[in-house]
């Protein structure tokens, strides 16, 4: 079978084992909650300070 070509006799009918004992679990830490930001600077603020920090860089 050359690069890119496809057989559908290799995809069919494949077997895996697996074990479920040693699956990850991605809900394992779930949290439920709220965000909440705290401060009193607005977003022309926030937007002149990163604008400043970007010109300390260079």
């Amino acid at each position: 079978m050359g690069f890119g070509s496809y057989d559908e006799s290799e995809q069919k009918d494949q077997d895996v084992d697996t074990d479920e004992e040693d699956a990850v679990d991605v809900h394992e830490n779930d949290h439920d909650g709220d965000v909440s930001v705290e401060g009193d600077a607005d977003t022309a603020d926030l937007v002149g300070r990163l604008s400043e920090m970007r010109d300390d860089e260079d």
